[in-house]
């Protein structure tokens, strides 16, 4: 009985560690795929090469009907379906409006998954974008509130 106690304890430590350590791995992968509001408007304003998509859930963009200007606004169920819509060899950032940007997660994920290196999310995303007071443009196109999954 008590080996059974000890192989238990011994396999709850290994997965507690092992969580850990892949969380440890996921952050740290984040913070290399993050770009922070500010940076991101230095690149703009120095005309930098840089492609913005908008990947928010079509509701988020009901709600709120503006983009970063120069963004192109990508459903994110179309960019997991065909991640080509983001250029791979070319600097790139997703933005949404989800907590800790959840949809612009799962596109990274999905992008480095297939090799791509050169995405970033945006740091906060819209809302954070927008905190800092930086411009907005309307976004007058028709869009679906397609929001099956």
């Amino acid at each position: 009985m008590a080996l059974i106690a000890i192989c238990v304890a011994a396999l709850c430590l290994a997965l507690f560690v092992g969580n850990r350590i892949k969380r440890g791995r996921e952050r740290r992968e984040l913070e290399l795929h993050s770009i922070e509001p500010e940076t991101l408007h230095d690149l703009l304003t120095a005309n930098e090469k840089v492609h913005i998509f908008d990947v928010r859930q079509p509701l988020d963009l009901l709600a709120y009907s503006e983009l970063i200007p120069g963004a192109t606004r990508v459903p994110p169920k179309e960019v997991m379906a065909n991640p080509s819509l983001i250029p791979r060899e070319e600097d790139a950032v997703v933005y949404c409006t989800c907590p800790d940007d959840k949809t612009s997660r799962e596109i990274l994920q999905r992008a480095l998954s297939l090799n791509f290196s050169r995405l970033k999310i945006l740091r906060g995303g819209l809302g954070a974008w927008k905190a800092k007071g930086y411009p907005v443009v309307p976004y007058r196109e028709a869009f679906r509130l397609d929001t099956e999954v």
